[in-house]
C-alpha cells in the first residue's frame, strides 16, 4: 500500500470509529451528516393560515420562512424581505423582497405569492390570522419584489406581526389543496419535511435553497411528540432525543446525568383563565373574589422551581410590554376573597367548580384546586388528552370550561399578544366575544404609535393595564425556557419567543 493509499485507509477507519462512537451516544451525527432529533409537540396544522396556537411558530418556522425575524433582543430584523418602508402617515408599508426565492415545491417565491398569501389569510373560511389581519386592506404586488399591505388606520406593528405565523409565507401552488397543506408544508425555511406521520413525528432535511442556508448547520431533522415528561432525561442519555424542553423539577436530574441544561429568558405567561359566559363567573363578585384568591410566588417556587418570577400580566417582567403599576393590584388575600365569595352568596363549601387542565401540566392544576380550598372553593380536575389539537379544540374554539390554566408564548409583537388573549376574536380570550371598547381604543392608540415616539411604551403599557382590568383571567406566573440537550449540540439559539436553529453545530 501506498503513503497515499495508506493516509486514505486511515481516514477512513477514523470515520468509521467516529460514525460508531456517534451512534453509540446517541445522536448528534449520522453517516450522511449532522442529525438532530426535537422531542416537542407537532404543530396545530402545518399550514400557517389555519395553525392555531403561539406555540406553533417553533415548529412552523422548520419549514417556513416569514417575511421578517426577531433578534435574540427582540429587534426586527430582515428574513425574506430584506427591507420594508412606511408611507408619510404609516397607512402602508412596503416589503422588498429579496432576489431569488424560491419554495421548496421549486416555484417562485415573489410579491405575487406573498399578496396570494395574505389574500388567503384574509379570506379562507378556517383562517386563524384573520383577526391578525383585520386592518389591511388591500395587498398589492408593486414589482417582482415589492408588496405593499395598505392599511385601515395607521400601524407600526406590521413589521413585528410578520416575524411569526402572520408572515410565514407558504406556496400559492401547494394552497390550492389546504387539505394537503395541513399536513405537508411547503415553504421558503431551513428545512423541507420528508415524512409525516400525524401524533408522531415529521422528518425534515436541509432546505439548501433557504436564504440563510449558509448559518443551518443540520443535514437531518426528526421532530417527535415528547414523551412523558418523567422519561425525558432518561431519552437524551440513550441518544433517543437530542433536544427537549424539560420540566424546571427535573433540571437537577439532568445536570446530574452529566447533560447540558440551558436556562434561558422566554416570553411565557401562565394564568388561570375565567369565563364570564359560565356561572358562577357571570357573578362580578365571584370574579372579584378569584381575583384575590391566587399565591403568585407559590406557582414560582412549586412550577418553576424557583426559577420563573409573578406576573399579573400576558407578560413577563422584563419585557418591555410589562407594566409595573399593576403589579400590586390584587394582591394575595385570601381572607378578603372568602368574604367577597360570602357576599356573592357562597359560603365555605358552597360552591363548586371544574378545573380544565392539559394532561402534561396538572400540578398546576393541582396547585390552583389546593389554594381554592383555602376560600372554600370545591372543586374537580378535567384533564384534557394529550394531541396536537385536543386542547385547542376544547379551550380555545369550543371554549367549553368554566375555569383553565393555560398559558401564552411565542408572539412577536405585543399587540398581537395583547389581541390573542383579550381581543374580541382572540384565541386565548376564554369570555370571548367579551372585550371593552376601552381596551380596543387602547391598543388602536399603540398600533398608531412608531416603535420610536416617546409615546410608544407609555400607551403600551396603558393598553395592557386596560386589559389586564377589563378580563376576568388572573395570569399567576411567567417561566423561562429549560432546555436538556445531548452535550454535542452546540450554540443554541433559544430566543425568547421562539427556538431557532441558524447557528446551531453539531460536534
Amino acid at each position: 500500500m501506498s503513503k497515499k493509499s495508506r493516509r486514505i485507509a486511515g481516514a477512513v477507519i477514523l470515520g468509521v470509529i467516529v460514525g460508531l462512537v456517534a451512534t453509540a451516544c446517541g445522536g448528534g451525527s449520522s453517516s450522511d451528516g449532522a442529525e438532530v432529533k426535537w422531542a416537542f409537540s407537532l404543530p396545530t396544522s402545518w399550514d400557517p393560515v389555519t395553525s392555531r396556537t403561539g406555540n406553533d411558530i417553533n415548529t412552523i418556522s422548520l419549514a417556513y420562512a416569514s417575511l421578517t425575524r426577531l433578534d435574540a433582543e427582540g429587534n426586527v430584523e430582515p428574513s425574506l424581505a430584506e427591507s420594508w418602508k412606511y408611507n408619510a402617515d404609516g397607512t402602508a408599508v412596503t416589503f422588498t423582497l429579496r432576489d431569488g426565492l424560491t419554495f421548496s415545491d421549486g416555484t417562485t417565491l415573489d410579491s405575487q405569492a406573498v399578496k396570494a398569501f395574505f389574500d388567503r389569510g384574509k379570506t379562507q373560511d378556517d383562517s386563524f390570522l384573520r383577526d391578525q389581519l383585520a386592518g389591511v386592506t388591500d395587498v398589492t404586488a408593486d414589482s417582482a419584489t415589492d408588496v405593499t399591505l395598505h392599511l385601515s388606520d395607521a400601524d407600526y406593528q406590521i413589521p413585528y406581526l410578520v416575524a411569526g405565523r402572520t408572515g410565514a409565507i407558504a406556496s400559492p401552488t401547494a394552497a390550492a389543496d389546504p387539505q394537503k397543506l395541513s399536513v405537508w408544508p411547503v415553504g421558503a425555511g431551513p428545512f423541507t419535511i420528508t415524512d409525516f406521520v400525524a401524533e408522531d413525528h415529521a422528518y425534515f432535511e436541509k432546505n439548501p435553497n433557504y436564504w440563510d442556508a449558509g448559518n443551518i448547520h443540520i443535514d437531518h431533522f426528526e421532530l417527535s411528540v415528547a414523551p412523558d415528561p418523567a422519561t425525558l432525561v432518561a431519552g437524551v442519555q440513550s441518544g433517543s432525543i437530542d433536544f427537549a424542553t424539560l420540566p424546571a423539577l427535573q433540571s437537577k436530574e439532568a445536570e446530574a446525568a452529566g447533560l447540558d441544561v440551558t436556562v434561558k429568558p422566554s416570553l411565557a405567561a401562565n394564568d388561570v383563565s375565567i369565563n364570564l359566559n359560565k356561572a358562577p363567573f357571570d357573578n362580578p363578585k365571584v370574579v372579584e373574589a378569584f381575583r384575590y384568591a391566587f399565591d403568585r410566588q407559590a406557582f414560582v417556587d412549586v412550577v418553576t422551581n424557583g426559577l420563573g418570577s409573578t406576573t399579573s400580566q400576558p407578560f413577563p417582567d422584563g419585557y418591555l410590554a410589562f407594566n409595573p403599576e399593576i403589579e400590586k393590584i390584587w394582591n394575595y388575600d385570601p381572607d378578603k376573597a372568602s368574604r367577597l365569595l360570602a357576599e356573592a352568596g357562597y359560603g365555605p363549601g358552597q360552591l363548586s367548580i371544574e378545573i380544565t387542565a392539559q394532561s402534561a401540566a396538572t400540578n398546576r392544576a393541582e396547585l390552583v384546586q389546593s389554594q381554592l380550598k383555602k376560600i372554600g372553593v370545591e372543586s374537580t380536575i378535567k384533564v384534557v388528552p394529550p394531541g396536537s389539537s385536543t386542547w385547542q379544540s376544547e379551550v380555545y374554539l369550543a371554549k367549553n370550561p368554566q375555569l383553565a390554566t393555560d398559558g401564552t408564548i411565542g408572539r412577536e409583537s405585543p399587540v398581537q399578544n395583547l389581541l390573542a388573549v383579550y381581543g374580541p376574536e382572540g384565541i386565548m380570550n376564554l369570555s370571548g366575544p367579551h372585550a371593552s371598547p376601552e381596551f380596543t381604543a387602547a391598543l388602536d392608540a399603540v398600533r398608531r404609535t412608531p416603535l420610536e415616539d416617546p409615546e410608544y411604551k407609555p400607551r403600551l403599557w396603558q393598553a395592557v393595564k386596560v386589559g389586564v382590568e377589563q378580563s376576568p383571567t388572573n395570569y399567576l406566573f411567567s417561566n423561562p425556557w429549560v432546555i436538556v440537550s445531548n452535550p454535542d449540540l452546540k450554540n443554541l439559539n433559544i430566543l425568547p419567543s421562539q427556538v431557532r436553529w441558524e447557528g446551531v453545530t453539531v460536534s
